[in-house]
């Protein structure tokens, strides 16, 4: 049954951890149908808010009467991704619409679009910035696929962005590669912020750091959603010294780097911030723990060592780099 235009737009997320849980928050306050699937099952908070808790996939695809059914994934990258796709695909019709939101690998988003479309099933890659409170309140959307397929979850994605937060970035594989690129400059970004503020800290007389902090938020050149971040942590947090100096990150900003590399474009500046990053692990230094507090603010990310992240970052890839024939066209 075709959408009509009194019928509320209405789609699955697989994945109700931080971003997934916050976009069908969103979704829901704007009277979208959402279906959920986690495991361990969806939370109170999103059931009460109206949210369909589906202990299945069979689940999943009874509750969406719209058709093409449209599910969108908010997992970890990886092997895990692979897994889902094909047990999702296994149960759906041809023509349905699967969307990867997480931060998975570009050359591994073509190669699902390519193996699901041989089973009839149309693939979306589809970057997603902002953090929670984008996910929350308007997110910022990069999605890559055919016109065709992505006109069919546009009427989705639009009341979910922030204004001006969504952009139809190129054939399978731009999402997912423009977001990789957009993480890349936000490490160069909070390397460059988190080094400011170790000159900050090592200036020969006492700065009211916190005061120089608001004032750079108010008119100056590097004025940023970062520096406001930076700000709000400074001050809530009563200075640096009590956060941890050690970085966790994920690891997607590795394959960017070995990316560059292969396409023999000089990426100095991110690629140097992954190499500080890693030097965080080793050593106690303020530009890390500015670093850090800036990451928990915009995606809740953890203090100190995480043993789930870790291993999140060893089994984020699939196979080895993708070199896609079709850049040689």
């Amino acid at each position: 049954m075709a959408n009509g235009q009194n019928q509320p737009q209405e789609f699955a997320i697989v994945g109700l951890g931080k971003m997934g849980a916050n976009l069908a928050s969103n979704a829901l306050s704007q009277g979208m149908k959402v279906v959920g699937y986690t495991l361990g099952g969806a939370s109170q908070e999103l059931i009460q808010a109206g949210l369909i808790n589906a202990n299945s996939y069979e689940e999943i695809k009874k509750n969406l009467s719209q058709k093409p059914r449209k599910i969108f994934l908010y997992i970890p990258a990886g092997p895990i991704v692979d897994q889902v796709l094909d047990d999702l695909a296994a149960v759906l019709d041809k023509g349905d619409v699967l969307i990867d939101g997480g931060n998975s690998y570009w050359g591994d988003s073509i190669r699902r679009h390519d193996r699901l479309a041989q089973k009839g099933i149309q693939f979306i890659d589809l970057g997603t910035s902002g953090g929670v409170s984008g996910a929350r309140e308007g997110a910022c959307f990069m999605a890559g696929g055919e016109k065709e397929t992505i006109a069919l979850i546009e009427p989705i994605l639009l009341p979910l962005a922030v204004e001006g937060g969504y952009v139809h970035a190129g054939p399978p594989g731009a999402g997912h590669f423009t977001k990789l690129v957009h993480n890349g400059i936000e490490f160069g970004m909070l390397q460059a912020i988190g080094e400011g503020m170790n000159l900050l800290e090592s200036y020969y007389d006492k700065l009211n750091i916190g005061a120089v902090l608001q004032c750079w938020r108010h008119g100056s050149v590097i004025r940023s959603w970062l520096i406001d971040l930076m700000e709000e942590a400074y001050r809530t947090q009563g200075g640096m010294q009590n956060t941890p100096s050690y970085i966790e990150d994920t690891g997607e900003v590795n394959w960017l780097v070995s990316d560059a590399i292969q396409m023999e474009v000089p990426i100095p500046v991110i690629s140097l911030a992954v190499m500080e990053l890693f030097a965080s692990r080793d050593d106690k230094k303020n530009w890390a723990r500015a670093i850090a507090m800036m990451r928990h603010g915009f995606g809740g990310h953890p203090f100190g060592h995480d043993a789930g992240i870790v291993r999140e970052r060893k089994e984020g890839r699939v196979g080895d780099i993708y070199r896609s024939s079709r850049a040689k066209k």
